[in-house]
């Protein structure tokens, strides 16, 4: 079975890993996010930053908005986290990202290992 936009997913994730291999841990998400932003453009990623994601709720939209980290290529979210570990918790937020919107994978990335770069995909 072929992983869904597997070419791109690689390419944020090696993205992401080149950041973790310049940075390392320690630092606060807001650093990783800038850092991205600079490796997904070299990398010539599509990509929107703090994208806010509407939610509607049976046709109505609902004040309270989610914004993910970044939206790829139109069509992967991606979630940046700064933790020692992920919990069901991180999960349970790009979950609904991606429900949110209709959207069908996304990527949970945790820089706060200062082994290597953490990682997880969420296909809805």
């Amino acid at each position: 079975m072929e992983l869904l936009y597997k070419d791109e997913a690689f390419t944020i994730i090696g993205a992401a890993i080149e950041v973790h291999k310049e940075l390392g841990c320690g630092f606060l998400e807001a650093v990783y996010q800038e850092a991205l932003e600079i490796e997904l453009k070299n990398k010539n990623i599509p990509f929107k930053s703090q994208h806010i994601l509407a939610i509607t709720y049976k046709g109505n939209y609902l004040q309270k908005e989610y914004i993910a980290d970044f939206i790829c290529y139109e069509k992967i979210i991606v979630e940046l986290k700064a933790l020692d570990k992920l919990s069901s918790k991180e999960e349970s937020q790009i979950l609904n990202y991606l429900k949110a919107t209709d959207m069908k994978l996304g990527l949970l990335i945790n820089f706060g290992s200062p082994t290597t770069l953490e990682w997880k995909r969420f296909v809805r």
